[in-house]
Order: structure tokens, then sequence, then C-alpha cells
């Protein structure tokens, strides 16, 4: 199984015997409320127009808890986020393929959620939907109830300890830019900075200007300049868990397994006991 699927896979995948279920998440992280603008709605976009057939999955309220001291994107209730699969006719004897509107991150969210939880077959639309060049709709499908039933693994999840101990015991990465990796500034937590010992890996260096991943041998050699190395145990996080799980996505793509931290620097920092790092030095 590829993690990533490219628009003519995906146009042959369509036309065969087995057609993924679609998922369109689109979401963008805005702080559009503090500039008195209204955030991206991702519902409106979909029904301006998506993949035929496609389901809209809601990232803030399907793919992830309500926030607080958990982080802003915590684990959803498992029970809740199996119901929602459901409806969007998720299976597991049926491939699923998500997008976003092109920038990964919410795509990669609801594609590591899926793997996480056991569906054995999920891949993300490479470039998202500005990839695609077939038709869209506005048709709002009435997918068949599926049966997918949601188990958690008992790798590939960190919590605050774990995260804090893998930086020091193999490599975490840290998957936000490098101006708040640093502590430059910080424009939504409590404070700036990072994990002590956590690498800047930035999401944005996985892809190329159109969106898309690199090829598999630059990832891995971007990660193995980075810290990896056969045997390594390597980590995520970002600002809540979204774009950590892009880079989740894009070390799959480069054949190197890695948790994410679900909670990530809005849980971390919320804590004033847990120390930060500022500065390009990990420590």
């Amino acid at each position: 199984m590829n993690a990533i699927i490219s628009a003519s896979e995906l146009a042959s995948a369509l036309a065969g015997g087995n057609p993924p279920v679609l998922l369109d998440v689109r979401w963008q992280l805005s702080v559009a409320k503090a500039a008195g603008e209204p955030p991206f709605d991702g519902r409106a976009a979909y029904a301006a127009g998506h993949l035929p057939g496609a389901v809209f999955v809601d990232l803030d309220r399907e793919l992830a808890g309500a926030a607080g001291a958990a982080g802003r994107h915590p684990l959803p209730d498992l029970a809740e986020f199996g119901a929602a699969m459901r409806r969007a006719g998720v299976s597991s004897a049926r491939p699923v393929v998500v997008y976003d509107g092109g920038q990964g991150w919410a795509a990669a969210r609801a594609w590591w959620l899926l793997r996480w939880t056991g569906h054995p077959d999920v891949s993300v639309l490479d470039g998202g939907l500005t990839a695609w060049e077939g038709p869209l709709s506005t048709d709002v499908p009435t997918p068949a109830e599926g049966d997918f039933a949601p188990v958690p693994a008992a790798a590939g999840l960190l919590d605050a300890d774990g995260a804090a101990a893998l930086a020091r015991s193999g490599v975490l990465f840290d998957a936000r830019a490098g101006e708040r990796y640093r502590g430059d500034v910080e424009p939504i937590d409590r404070v700036g900075g990072h994990i002590p010992g956590a690498v800047s890996a930035p999401t944005n260096d996985n892809v190329g200007p159109d969106g898309r991943f690199l090829p598999a041998e630059e990832l891995g050699a971007r990660f193995k300049a980075l810290g990896t190395a056969d045997g390594t145990e390597v980590g995520v996080y970002c600002g809540s868990g979204v774009s950590g799980a892009h880079e989740v996505l894009a070390l799959a793509v480069a054949g190197i397994p890695a948790a994410l931290y679900v909670g990530s620097w809005s849980e971390w920092s919320a804590d004033p006991s847990r120390p930060v790092a500022v500065g390009p030095d990990p420590q």
C-alpha cells in the first residue's frame, strides 16, 4: 500500500472494480479571527465543488476532540470517530483516499487517524484537489453505511512524556516553521520555542512548489541528514497534531515509520511546568 496516490492513479482506481471511498477534508489553520476576518469554511468549499462521490469530513468536529488542556486538536472520541467514518461509507475491505485543498495537512490528519486505528488501505491524494484534472461535482452523496470499527494501535502515538523521552533517546521532529521553533514569533500558543532536544524539520520542506511530495529518495536523504538512521525511533509534533501528521506521512513516503505527538506544542506549552528551549539549537 502506498501512502500517497497521484491524480492519474486515483482516476484509474475510481474506474476499477473496487473504487476507493473518497473523503474531502478541506480545512485551513486560520488566525483570521484576530484580524476580524471570517474563518475558512471547508464545508462551503466542498459545496462549491468536490470530487464526484466524495463525502465531506469536518476536521475540527470529526477528526479531533474539543480544544482544551490536551491541545487544540486532541484525539477525537474513538466511538464518535468510528461512527463518522461509517457514515462516510468507510469499510475495512474498501480502499480510502483522502484529499484536501492542496496543502495536505488536513488530509494527512485523516490518513493518520485511519491508519492508527487499523484501516489497512488509506492514501492521500498527492497535491490535493488542485492536482485533480477531472470534473467536479456539487452533488452530495448518501453512501451506504460502512463497517469500519477503529482499533487503536499499540504504537504510533506519543504523549507529552513520551515525546520528551524520545527527544533524548531517538529523534523528535518539530514540523512547525523555523521561526516558531526558535521562538522568534508565536502567533497562537502561550509561549514560543520547542521541546528540548527536538530537531527543526518544517513540514513545508517536504513538498515542492506544486504542493506535491518530493521523491521518496529526496525525502529519505533529508531525514537522514536530520538524524534518522536504521533503527532510530522517530516522532513528530507540530502546533496541534495536524501539520505533524503531514510530516509522519512524508516519513512514510520515505519508508521511515514515525509516531505522532497529537497534543503537540499547544498541549506542551500550556503547562508552565514543562521546559521550553528557544533558538536554533535543539537543547
